[in-house]
């Protein structure tokens, strides 16, 4: 599986059977979701969803899948079955029985400030290898060898980030969720969460636009 940081949340991940791109919204490539067999979104936040972007995609790719939570999935009755509505525990297929198998972990977004109502967010595990939880810390039910793990946001310290790696105990984490963060914050980001939660065996990295790499087999 090949691995690619597309900007901010954005992440694409291909195989020989699919290639799935997850959270393209405002601050990712404007090219991030060509080629793509199906589209994953995660909450409704405009830094992962721009609606009129994503239906420029779907217009562009008749055979483009669009996979999200309920109330996401209710802004695109234009695109008709094509956008597919999960929630927690249920999972899917990208590509056929040979493709890429999708389990979805996750009900809320993160809580911001009591005054700000806490819409749906839902994580992805791709083919039990890389989650993607969001806006949120879920910890999925199974062991998940790459972790995603958010770096910077308005409901977010890194403290809580560092407890969150522990927590999942992944093989490896890569940084995402940073386009708020200058060179400064992101070093700084890095260097805290390498130091409470990074180890020989379990290395955090923080992937600038553009990073490419090949993540192992499962098991």
């Amino acid at each position: 599986m090949r691995f690619t940081k597309l900007g901010h949340a954005c992440v694409r991940l291909t195989t020989d059977a699919a290639t799935v791109v997850i959270d393209p919204g405002a601050f990712s490539e404007p090219d991030a979701m060509v080629g793509a067999d199906a589209v994953l979104i995660t909450h409704e936040h405009l830094d992962h969803v721009v609606p009129d972007t994503l239906r420029a995609a779907a217009a562009a790719n008749p055979d483009l899948e669009i996979w999200t939570n309920p109330a996401v999935a209710a802004q695109f009755p234009d695109l008709g079955g094509r956008v597919r509505a999960v929630t927690h525990g249920d999972t899917f297929e990208i590509g056929g029985a040979q493709g890429l198998s999708v389990h979805v972990y996750g009900e809320k977004h993160a809580v911001i400030h009591p005054d700000i109502a806490v819409i749906d967010n839902v994580g992805f595990l791709i083919d039990g290898r890389v989650f993607h939880p969001g806006d949120a810390f879920t910890v999925p039910e199974e062991a998940t060898p790459t972790l995603l793990v958010p770096a910077g946001a308005p409901w977010l310290k890194l403290g809580d980030a560092a407890d969150y790696i522990r927590e999942v105990a992944p093989e490896q984490a890569f940084l995402i969720h940073d386009g708020l963060y200058n060179d400064t914050g992101l070093a700084l980001a890095e260097r805290l969460l390498t130091q409470l939660a990074g180890s020989d065996t379990r290395p955090i990295h923080h992937p600038r636009p553009g990073y490419t790499t090949t993540l192992a087999t499962s098991g």
